[in-house]
């Protein structure tokens, strides 16, 4: 199914989880020298215009990003320093948040030279504006499925891995079908780093992925969840992260983020840290 479009939501309360989540990895894991190579595996457009007809239609980076923006001198976590460093450049000279990178975009903004990214995405217009985008941005764009092409594409040519895994889940089967491509993603390539979002929905169906991985041998596996204290009557109440090899100290320090930004005054949050499959 091709009708998801993140223009609608893109900024969100899951985004600046998401975003926030891959932000710390990519600076923790580049605290070593050797190369990273990066996936992810539903890239999107890339880059978000907040102004836009369809970002203003939902408004949901008002909730999101944009509170994160404003409580931003009051961050206690110094973690968010590279967040804020990133939306900043993409904001520059305008003073308050019109532009909001996509993943690809938060990964290409922390590529070293030895690193490499490779997106993947399938829908027509989405696609297009991606490989616009990543033609000026160095980075390998494949439209074809994702979840197929991560495994064709695995062990990578650089001794380390870092792939991110957020389809829209407009299908139910996608929750059964992420689960075993990360067992065999794990399998080929059982050093690597993998961060897996979900929708935390009123349905429950989030739980269908869950029990998924862990009924895989995929081992050390982290799980972070954002729970909205005012959460709808239906649809989606909260955003979840599976981090399968986090590194050390990643739980600890992801959880100062989200502790930074839980209070009425920011995002209205409550964050669960377990872990779902230990080492």
């Amino acid at each position: 199914m091709l009708s998801y479009l993140h223009a609608f939501h893109a900024g969100n309360f899951a985004d600046v989880q998401k975003h926030g989540a891959l932000a710390l990895v990519l600076s923790m894991m580049q605290a070593k020298a050797s190369d990273i190579a990066c996936f992810d595996t539903h890239a999107g457009s890339a880059v978000y215009d907040l102004r836009s007809e369809r970002a203003r239609k939902t408004a949901e980076a008002d909730d999101g990003v944009q509170r994160l923006w404003r409580a931003r001198e009051g961050l206690r976590s110094a973690d968010w320093m590279p967040v804020l460093d990133v939306l900043t450049r993409f904001n520059a000279g305008s003073g308050e948040l019109s532009v909001y990178p996509g993943s690809p975009a938060w990964f290409q903004s922390f590529l070293r030279s030895g690193d490499g990214l490779t997106l993947f995405e399938l829908h027509p217009s989405e696609g297009e504006q991606l490989a616009g985008w990543a033609s000026e941005a160095s980075v390998r764009v494949l439209r074809q499925d994702g979840l197929a092409g991560l495994l064709r594409q695995l062990p990578p040519r650089q001794p380390r891995l870092l792939t991110l895994i957020d389809p829209s889940y407009e299908i139910k089967s996608d929750y059964h079908e992420v689960a075993e491509t990360l067992e065999k993603a794990w399998r080929k390539c059982r050093h690597g780093v993998y961060l897996v979002w979900y929708p935390i929905l009123t349905s429950g169906l989030q739980e269908q992925l869950k029990e998924s991985v862990r009924a895989t041998g995929v081992r050390k596996v982290l799980c972070s969840e954002v729970h909205l204290r005012k959460p709808p009557d239906r649809g989606m109440t909260g955003s979840g992260m599976l981090v399968v090899n986090p590194p050390w100290g990643f739980d600890s320090r992801l959880s100062e983020m989200m502790i930074d930004i839980a209070g009425p005054d920011v995002m209205n949050i409550d964050h669960d840290l377990e872990w779902l499959v230990p080492e």
